[in-house]
């Protein structure tokens, strides 16, 4: 008697399982990465902030609105990489200083500070938004 096993079906079968098997186990690894990543991102705060040349030397900026301008406390903003740094704190005029300020009472729409500091030429603008939960955001990055 001669015994013989068919192993044609056992062969792809197993191959079929297996790729199954590595296929649901990466998909759950990508979509552990994926989703996981998700919660780590942080939201953009929405502010608008103007800011333009008046007279020959002067900055003017202005505040324009935005979903999140009540937790604004202060705007830094830097003329030509720290030439003049100047920190809005609800007053109005810009204070020449480098100190940190906190707004009693949150900026308005329309509140427009001026401030000298710009030359004759093309002028790097660059003001951040420091806000009430710690984070601070860049708002305009622009040459005047």
């Amino acid at each position: 008697m001669n015994f013989r096993e068919n192993e044609d079906a056992v062969s792809p079968v197993i191959g079929v399982i297996l790729m199954v098997a590595i296929t649901v186990i990466l998909a759950a690894v990508i979509a552990a990465f994926v989703f996981g990543m998700a919660g780590s991102v942080d939201t953009q705060k929405n502010v608008a902030i103007g800011v333009k040349q008046v007279a020959t030397n002067n900055l003017q900026v202005t505040v324009q609105g935005g979903q999140d301008l009540p937790e604004l406390q202060y705007l830094k903003v830097t003329i030509d990489g720290g030439t003049a740094i100047y920190t809005i704190d609800g007053q109005s005029t810009l204070e020449a200083t480098t100190a940190v300020k906190v707004v009693t009472s949150s900026l308005s729409v329309g509140e427009v500070f001026t401030a000298a500091g710009l030359s004759d030429s093309n002028d790097h603008v660059v003001v951040v938004g420091h806000f009430n939960d710690g984070k601070e955001q860049l708002l305009i990055d622009t040459n005047i």
